[in-house]
């Protein structure tokens, strides 16, 4: 079985920073793409910004120039930089990870989630 756990999500002032990480753990053989969802209630969940094994990222047009997504990979951790927070940005931010487990098979993996309030 495989765990993602975050952390780092909170509330903030708008214009405001966070840093959110997800770590990866469990029966793991290697990690292909990750990347962060968000979802407001009632509403779909939406990308936020993903990155390959080989650290190529893709971005929602809504956060680029302000959410920097990167991962160490020796610790199966990806990691999301928000800069110049919105109160647009408010929601809940799930990790997402496509992950080949130790049987050899590969299957996407969702974090619990963590909440981002933006607010003055």
């Amino acid at each position: 079985q495989v765990q993602l756990v975050e952390s780092g999500g909170g509330l903030v002032q708008p214009g405001g920073s966070l840093r959110l990480s997800c770590a990866a753990s469990g029966s793991i053989f290697g990690i292909n793409d990750m990347g962060w969802y968000r979802q407001v209630s009632g509403k779909q969940r939406d990308l936020v910004a993903t990155i390959t094994s080989g650290g190529s990222t893709n971005y929602a047009d809504s956060v680029k120039g302000r959410f920097t997504i990167s991962r160490d990979n020796a610790k199966n951790t990806v990691y999301l930089q928000m800069n110049s927070l919105k109160p647009e940005d408010t929601a809940v931010y799930y990790c997402n990870a496509r992950v080949t487990t130790r049987s050899y098979v590969t299957y996407a993996y969702w974090g619990q989630g963590t909440q981002v309030s933006v607010s003055s």
